[in-house]
């Protein structure tokens, strides 16, 4: 198993996208460590840190000498360099279903932006909404919960029978809603609960934070 892998995240701990990779980690159980980039202090801005991740985003990982930033392309590299048998999957192996859950990740990560400016992430792991959701907000969040009524089925806490890094992704979109008191159906909260109570998604969700600093 690696010992060279770094988790490079912000030290607010709010961010879905190094909710995701974090998840992904855990869940391929992978040892790591995590390297705090202080946003607020522009250090993404740094010009080493642009070099060695290229886009200069955050998350970025670090494995020995290779970086890589954007989620999605590093749920990617983990799930091929880390492949079954030697780790557990986190993506689902049927084609697919492989393909359904990166859309859902895509989607997630490219749409709803009203619900997600409405209820940011400091929203859920600082002080909670106080405004109600406006006319964009709410369409956004009838989006979601309309996608979600049709990949969640009653019962399940997985879409995709063994649990993947788009459960993760998509309960951390329901739990903008659920953590601020807006309504979500019976089935579509008792998944987003599940998968909230799973250790990976634990791990990010209890972590000790810093008192948070607007950026």
């Amino acid at each position: 198993m690696p010992t060279d892998l770094v988790l490079h995240g912000e030290r607010f701990w709010i961010s879905p996208y190094v909710y995701s990779c974090f998840v992904a980690l855990r869940e391929k159980g992978l040892p790591f460590d995590v390297a705090i980039v202080s946003l607020d202090q522009h250090e993404q801005k740094t010009p080493e840190y642009r070099k060695r991740t290229v886009t200069g985003k955050v998350p970025a990982l670090q494995h020995g000498d290779f970086w890589l930033a954007e989620s999605s392309a590093i749920i990617e590299y983990l799930e091929d360099a880390f492949a079954p048998p030697a780790s557990r999957r986190v993506l689902p192996a049927d084609p697919r279903a492989r393909a359904r859950a990166r859309q859902i990740m895509s989607w997630l990560r490219s749409d709803i932006l009203a619900l997600r400016e409405e209820r940011s992430t400091t929203t859920m792991f600082y002080d909670r909404a106080e405004k109600p959701l406006s006319e964009a907000g709410q369409a956004a969040a009838d989006k979601l919960l309309h996608v979600a009524e049709l990949v969640v089925s009653d019962g399940k806490a997985t879409m995709f029978g063994d649990f993947t890094v788009a459960d993760a992704d998509l309960a951390f979109a329901l739990h903008r809603l659920i953590l601020n008191g807006n309504e979500v159906s019976p089935k579509v909260r008792k998944f987003a609960e599940a998968v909230w109570a799973r250790p990976s998604v634990q791990g990010f969700v209890a972590h000790e934070r810093p008192p948070y600093v607007p950026y």
